[in-house]
């Protein structure tokens, strides 16, 4: 199981460095698809699969919308790939950092971080993730109204952004 959450871990460091250096939103929305299942293989691994399968399929629902969005508003002839130059100098650059501070934090500060949350299986009913997510409901039904507007003006921030001075698809003749 250790081998398998390490697999998860490094496609997500793989996916989130091929994010950060891609300036082109097709091959930028990729490297998100493989963040998200990365990082919802990793919640799996610790004993979340409802959670998981609910922020897997939010988020790339959410992502869709974005991605067709930007990529309708900021069309560009000649895009950046992932085995251009600049962008493998990003990626080699980013990756270089990230082993720097590896490097540099290296330690026993992640020994304990393994456990699961069904290791307290004897004293609970319910199962630790669909608990979690009936709290979250009960509790922080504001917070997801209020992550609902911040969702929707980042939404507008992105197309703003992604629309330049080209107007792309939507100029006026």
């Amino acid at each position: 199981m250790t081998y398998i959450m390490c697999v998860f871990m490094f496609g997500l460091i793989v996916g989130l460095v091929a994010v950060a250096s891609n300036p082109s939103p097709y091959f930028a929305a990729f490297g998100l698809v493989v963040v998200s299942g990365m990082g919802c293989g990793i919640l799996v691994g610790h004993g979340a699969p409802f959670l998981s399968l609910v922020l897997f399929l939010i988020y790339l629902g959410g992502m869709l919308v974005v991605f067709a969005y930007s990529a309708a508003l900021a069309a560009e002839p000649l895009s950046e790939t992932l085995g251009s130059r600049p962008v493998a100098l990003s990626m080699l650059m980013y990756l270089g950092l990230i082993v720097t501070g590896v490097w540099f934090f290296w330690g026993g500060w992640f020994s304990n971080f393994w456990v699961t949350v069904d290791e307290i299986v004897e004293f609970s009913v319910f199962r630790g993730d669909m608990a979690g997510m009936a709290l979250m409901y009960y509790t922080g039904g504001w917070m997801l109204v209020v992550g609902a507007w911040v969702l929707l003006l980042t939404l507008f921030v992105v197309l703003e952004v992604s629309r330049g001075l080209g107007r792309g698809a939507l100029r006026v003749v």
